[in-house]
């Protein structure tokens, strides 16, 4: 099993199977992938429903992962085994745009949201461990002010630390 397949069995772990949560801001998921994914994906031109979410298969949850959380934001970049688990799950949690800023962030360049020539070359000259906790405190600071902002997202703040708290043990 390659690094990639081990960084979606994670995923896929950690999210688990159909969940419609009613504090959910994305809806009815399954896998983790919304409605709003699963649409756009299937180029329904619409949100799925949640009986299309419901009826996701692992198979077509892990295609939509690799494709659009690892492979279209230039992930593959990152040749840093922990620090690509942290950067796709956090692509996967809260969005791969966001996810690549807190990456352009950490190592100093323009925050665009976009791996280009510039990130790919600062990325091959930085500390990779110096990265995994710059981006993971970028991360934690996000999910508080998360909660902070809607307090309805507090329903969630255990399985968010406790997600994290995987990220922190990864660092030793």
């Amino acid at each position: 099993m390659n690094a990639i397949d081990t960084i979606l069995d994670e995923i896929i772990r950690r999210e688990g199977g159909y969940v419609n949560h009613p504090a959910d801001r994305g809806g009815p998921t399954n896998f983790g992938i919304t409605a709003q994914t699963l649409g756009a994906w299937r180029k329904l031109g619409r949100p799925a429903t949640a009986a299309e979410v419901k009826a996701l298969t692992e198979p077509e949850a892990r295609a939509i992962y690799r494709q659009q959380y690892l492979t279209d934001p230039g992930f593959e970049a990152i040749t840093d085994a922990a620090l690509l688990r942290l950067i796709v799950d956090s692509a996967v949690h809260s969005g791969p745009k966001r996810a690549v800023q807190w990456l352009q962030t950490a190592l100093g360049v323009a925050a665009d949201g976009v791996i280009g020539p510039k990130t790919r070359a600062a990325l091959a000259q930085a500390d990779p461990r110096a990265l995994y906790a710059k981006v993971l405190g970028q991360r934690l600071r996000h999910l508080g002010r998360l909660i902070t902002n809607d307090p309805k997202q507090s329903a969630f703040a255990a399985g968010w630390m406790n997600r994290m708290a995987e990220f922190v043990e990864g660092m030793v």
